[in-house]
């Protein structure tokens, strides 16, 4: 927690202070059963459906839904460079499921391929851009219904763990 910037070190940013007046709202900020829900609900979202820019959007979308910013830009790391392979194969399978595409396995591990090479000569986020405009519409469908059921469930899974703290008597 020590290596970690205090609220008034971030709020006092040079390059937040344009939007700083938006940062001060208590929910951004404390660890509460919906604002963590909804949090993990657009992290899980914007990680799963957007190659890059995740964490942008999950904060800019966890400021408007006055959501916890943290745990908003932590759960975009659902997909990093190791589960990016694994998470764009299930969507273009998923997607080819939903649009009822043949299910080609040469052309799901041609895709799997694609990307590993991909990420290994261009980096993990031009490999996903690439891997994103050449298998088109079953891999936009997958990681669409991917990004909705995570973050339904995510939601869900937080709003139904979290046990709220009694009162002392």
């Amino acid at each position: 927690m020590r290596w970690l910037p205090t609220r008034e070190d971030i709020l006092q940013s040079r390059w937040l202070q344009p939007v700083a007046h938006h940062l001060h709202d208590d929910r951004l900020w404390h660890l509460e059963r919906g604002c963590v829900a909804r949090a993990v609900a657009i992290g899980l979202f914007f990680g799963l459906l957007l190659p890059f820019a995740q964490f942008l959007a999950a904060a800019v979308f966890a400021v408007w839904l006055r959501a916890h910013l943290g745990v908003a830009a932590g759960a975009t790391f659902v997909t990093n460079p190791l589960t990016f392979a694994p998470l764009y194969w299930l969507a273009h399978r998923i997607g080819q499921a939903v649009l009822g595409a043949p299910d080609d396995e040469a052309a799901a591990d041609a895709v799997s391929r694609q990307v590993e090479a991909a990420a290994a000569h261009q980096g993990w986020l031009a490999a996903a851009w690439d891997t994103v405009q050449g298998a088109g519409a079953p891999l936009v469908v997958g990681l669409a219904v991917m990004a909705v059921a995570a973050s339904v469930l995510g939601f869900l899974a937080v709003w139904f763990l979290w046990r709220p703290r009694r009162p002392a008597a």
